[in-house]
C-alpha cells in the first residue's frame, strides 16, 4: 500500500488578506473581498466588481523587502512570494534542497499584467528603459523562476497551465512525483493577477458579472475575477514525522479527467465533474457519504453551476453533504482558484466548519440542491472534496482527510 501523501505548511494571499488566519476570519465572518479596482488600469474600474488584493505593487514589493518601482518583478510573481513566504516559516531551505524536493507552479497569465501597462513602449522604437526588465516575463514560467531565485533555492520546476484547473493540477503532479520516489517533497499550488487582458476576454465571452456573483442561484448571471496566490507543502507522512512537522491534513484522493466537450462550457449533463468526483473518491478508498463538505468550483456562470449542480445530485444521490462556493469571497482567481480552494478546505477541516455561499436566495430550476448559506460550526468535518473545472473541460477532483 502506498505511504500516505500529506501536507505539512500552507501560504495564501487573497482579496481576504494574507495568510491562512486572515482568510478564514473573513470566511467566518461572511465578509467579500470583491469591490471595485483601485489598482487595476482598466476603463471597467467602476463596472466590475473584483477580488483584488488590496495592496499596490510598491507595497507588496516591501513587504517582500524588495526594491520598488519597475523592479522586474510582475504583480503575479510579487503574489507568488507573499504566499510562499507564509509556507516557508519554519521550513529548513536547506534541507528541502538537500533532500530534493519539486516547485509545480501554476499560472495563466503570465506577467501580462505588467506588459500590457508599456505596449506603447514596446511599440515604439525604443531599445532602453525600465519596460525591457519585462520582455521575458509572459512566460507563464516568469512567476516560477523568480519564486526560486528569491528563496535561493534550486528544485525541479513545472509550471502548469490548464486554466481554472492549473493549480489543483499542480497538487495531483507533486503528489504523483513524491509517490514515485522522485522527489522528497512538493511544494504545490499557483498564482494569477488580475490584467486588463483577463477582464477583457472574460467580458467578451458575456460571463462577467456586474454585480456580486451568485454561484448556484437560478439568478446568477457570471463570475467576479479575483487574483491571489496558494500553495501547500507534500510529502510523505514518513518523512513529515522524521522531521517532527505538524500534519495538517492527508491528500487521500484525487483526479483529473476532460470531457472535451467544447473549447469554454462543460459538457451540460455534468459528465466530466461527475466521473472526476467518483475518480477521486475511488482513489481515496472513501464512499460518497463519506464526504463531509465540498468546496465546488461554483463560478456562478450559467453552464457550470448547472452541470457540476447535476454532478453532485448525481453521484450524491439522497445524501447531497454540504457544499459551497467561496468565489462570492475571492473572486475567480483563474490558476490560483484550486490551491486558494483546496486551501480553505483544509481550513474548514482544521476548524470543523461549514463555509457558506454568499449571495443565494433562489434555488436552481434544474437541480433539488441548495448550497450552505451560512457558517456551521462544531459539525464533523472528517474528509472534504474541492472541485476545480477549467475551460475545455480540464477538470480536477481533490479530497483532502483528517490526520
Amino acid at each position: 500500500m502506498a505511504e500516505r501523501i500529506v501536507v505539512t505548511s500552507l501560504g495564501i494571499l487573497s482579496a481576504l488578506g494574507n495568510g491562512l488566519d486572515a482568510n478564514l476570519h473573513a470566511l467566518k465572518a461572511k465578509k467579500t473581498g470583491l469591490q471595485y479596482a483601485k489598482h487595476l488600469q482598466t476603463v471597467h474600474a467602476k463596472d466590475f466588481l473584483l477580488g483584488e488584493v488590496d495592496m499596490s505593487n510598491d507595497e507588496l514589493s516591501s513587504l517582500l523587502g524588495l526594491p520598488t518601482g519597475d523592479n522586474g518583478y510582475t504583480r503575479t510573481t510579487l503574489l507568488a512570494l507573499i504566499a510562499m513566504k507564509e509556507l516557508m516559516q519554519g521550513i529548513d531551505k536547506n534541507q528541502l534542497q538537500e533532500e530534493g524536493f519539486a516547485f509545480i507552479n501554476a499560472n495563466t497569465v503570465g506577467g501580462m499584467c505588467s506588459v500590457e501597462n508599456m505596449y506603447l513602449d514596446f511599440l515604439s522604437d525604443k531599445t532602453e528603459g525600465s519596460f525591457t526588465n519585462y520582455i521575458d516575463t509572459l512566460d507563464c514560467a516568469e512567476s516560477t523562476l523568480n519564486v526560486t531565485k528569491y528563496f535561493d533555492v534550486s528544485p525541479f520546476t513545472a509550471t502548469i497551465s490548464t486554466a481554472c484547473s492549473s493549480s489543483a493540477n499542480a497538487v495531483i503532479l507533486g503528489a504523483r512525483m513524491i509517490q514515485q520516489e522522485l522527489v522528497k517533497r512538493a511544494i504545490c499550488g499557483g498564482c494569477d493577477a488580475l490584467s486588463r487582458f483577463t477582464l477583457n476576454g472574460f467580458n467578451s465571452l458575456k460571463n462577467v458579472d456586474k454585480e456580486p456573483c451568485r454561484p448556484f442561484d437560478n439568478t446568477r448571471f457570471g463570475l467576479n475575477l479575483g487574483e491571489g496566490a496558494g500553495y501547500l507543502l507534500l510529502e510523505t507522512e514518513k518523512s513529515a514525522k522524521e522531521r517532527g512537522a505538524e500534519i495538517i491534513a492527508v491528500l487521500s484522493g484525487y483526479a483529473n479527467t476532460n470531457d472535451a466537450y467544447h473549447p469554454t462550457a462543460p459538457s451540460p449533463n455534468g459528465d466530466g465533474a461527475y466521473n472526476t468526483m467518483r475518480l477521486a473518491l475511488d482513489k481515496a478508498g472513501l464512499n460518497p457519504a463519506d464526504i463531509s463538505y465540498i468546496n465546488a468550483h461554483g463560478t456562478a456562470t450559467i453552464n457550470n453551476d448547472a452541470a457540476e449542480g447535476k454532478a453532485i445530485e448525481r453521484l450524491f444521490e439522497n445524501n447531497v453533504p454540504y457544499f459551497s462556493s467561496t468565489k462570492p469571497y475571492t473572486g475567480h482567481t483563474l490558476a490560483a482558484a484550486g490551491s486558494i480552494e483546496a486551501i480553505f478546505s483544509v481550513g474548514a477541516m482544521q476548524r470543523q466548519m461549514i463555509l457558506p455561499n454568499l449571495n443565494f436566495t433562489t434555488p436552481m430550476e434544474d437541480v433539488n440542491i441548495q448550497p450552505a448559506t451560512s457558517v456551521i460550526e462544531n459539525t464533523m468535518v472528517n474528509h472534504v472534496l474541492s472541485n476545480s473545472f477549467g475551460f475545455g473541460g480540464n477538470n480536477v477532483s481533490l479530497i483532502f482527510s483528517k490526520t
